[in-house]
């Protein structure tokens, strides 16, 4: 077995007050994210989503095969039928192949067939997970932890930017390979509309589990 090949770490150790103002800031940044349906048309700085997609790029992933694409579609049209067939999906799944305990889950949420917002939103990132890669023989590992793991740091990243989001996926969501033309190795993971919220914009009444309900210390 070869020697891998390494480089020094950059690492900066900080202090321990700088290490609690830096994570009680982050916290208090994500206590504010909530996910959005009623978005603003307004256009926003794609370069600023650009460079949360190149973010969410350094997350860790099994043998570092980096299994995701994103695509960033803004184009009017894509849009438009991206709704039409995430609608018909959602049709289905609302009406009859949804089980009733998870249709009263959803219910205090307000959300149901219609996806306006697949259209208003600006922006649209889908995050396709690669079966392997471009060749038939390069396998990859472990590959919604990894996606998962860079999907979450892009959410983040777009919310520390200044932007609104929301996790979208119609089940099943072959139709966005197709529409986005993507390979056969790649499946569609998640739907993210990105912009900014509607000034009148509101969202469901929820609360987050407190810490002590997540949190094992043994």
């Amino acid at each position: 077995m070869s020697t891998p090949t390494t480089v020094p770490l950059a690492f900066r150790r900080l202090d321990e007050d700088t290490m609690r103002a830096r994570a009680e800031a982050f916290l208090d940044l994500l206590r504010a994210r909530r996910s959005v349906r009623e978005f603003s048309d307004a256009p926003i700085p794609l370069d600023v989503v650009e460079r949360c997609i190149e973010a969410a790029a350094q997350a860790p992933s099994g043998a570092n095969k980096q299994p995701w694409t994103f695509v960033l579609v803004t184009d009017p049209t894509l849009k438009k039928r991206i709704r039409e067939a995430a609608e018909e999906e959602e049709r289905s799944f609302y009406g009859g192949r949804a089980p009733a305990s998870w249709l009263k889950d959803l219910a205090p949420l307000g959300t149901n067939a219609h996806k306006p917002f697949l259209e208003e939103a600006p922006a649209l990132i889908v995050v396709f997970a690669q079966r392997r890669g471009a060749d038939k023989d390069d396998r990859h590992y472990y590959l919604s932890e990894s996606v998962g793991i860079a999907t979450g740091i892009l959410i983040a990243a777009l919310h520390h930017a200044g932007l609104a989001t929301l996790t979208h996926t119609p089940s099943p969501m072959g139709f966005l390979a197709e529409i986005l033309e993507r390979p056969a190795h790649e499946r569609a993971f998640l739907l993210l509309p990105v912009g900014y919220p509607r000034p009148d914009c509101r969202v469901p009444a929820i609360d987050r589990k407190p810490l002590d309900q997540v949190l094992v210390r043994r």
